[in-house]
């Protein structure tokens, strides 16, 4: 095949997955919701790093998280206006930080959609770790992604 067909035909495919994205939830939201204890929307109150050992001897920076919640989409444990403590691995203390790779830090004031399970030690954790963490941005989409929370909502209503 000629070298600008090739060229054109990657064009199309590049230029047809964003708008195909736009159209529907990730099919990973339904894995989330399916996987999730209960899934909230809501805004961070407080953040309290502290040091904590996990279930391997690490000593590991966590930030605990408190949460108002706005709308539980998924589990009624919570009723909306009530909070909860998410435990979030890394942080700050003093001058040493854990960052970690895969999970983003949330700051007080910070909307999300989060996906939320128990752990072992019966803290409440994000299910699927930095997936369950959808931040908001303040007209309800979700921050570096084509989806609202409107698709969220839908999304988390049809794993049911």
């Amino acid at each position: 095949m000629h070298s600008s067909h090739t060229l054109a035909i990657a064009a199309i495919f590049a230029l047809g997955a964003p708008v195909l994205a736009q159209h529907g939830p990730p099919a990973d939201l339904t894995t989330l919701s399916r996987g999730a204890d209960r899934v909230v929307v809501a805004r961070v109150m407080h953040v309290d790093p502290v040091y904590q050992t996990n279930e391997f001897g690490d000593r590991l920076i966590i930030s605990r998280t408190r949460l108002h919640i706005d709308a539980v989409l998924k589990g009624g444990r919570e009723a909306d206006g009530d909070s909860v403590v998410l435990e979030l691995e890394g942080g700050t203390i003093g001058d040493i930080t854990l960052d970690v790779s895969d999970l983003p830090t949330l700051e007080r004031g910070e909307r999300a959609v989060v996906f939320l399970r128990k752990n072992g030690r019966g803290a409440v954790v994000p299910h699927g770790r930095g997936e369950g963490i959808l931040k908001l941005d303040s007209s309800d989409r979700v921050k570096g992604k084509p989806l609202t929370l409107s698709a969220v909502r839908q999304a988390v209503e049809r794993a049911r």
